[in-house]
């Protein structure tokens, strides 16, 4: 697995009580919400990199 860089994120207050909501209904923790709504924005947009091997995401929510 890669190593995970942390990094600080400064939020609206009303924007990290909606996420949070959302990783709490889809029992995600707001971690891994925030990184599910940023690898599927860079799958929807074709940015995300692409596995050599087989053709899938390299990077995984």
């Amino acid at each position: 697995m890669p190593a995970k860089k942390p990094f600080a994120l400064r939020i609206d207050e009303k924007l990290m009580k909606a996420v949070e909501k959302w990783a709490a209904d889809e029992f995600r923790s707001t971690n891994g919400q925030i990184e599910y709504i940023i690898h599927e924005a860079l799958k929807k947009s074709k940015r995300l990199p692409a596995s050599k091997k087989n053709g899938q995401d390299d990077i995984k929510p």
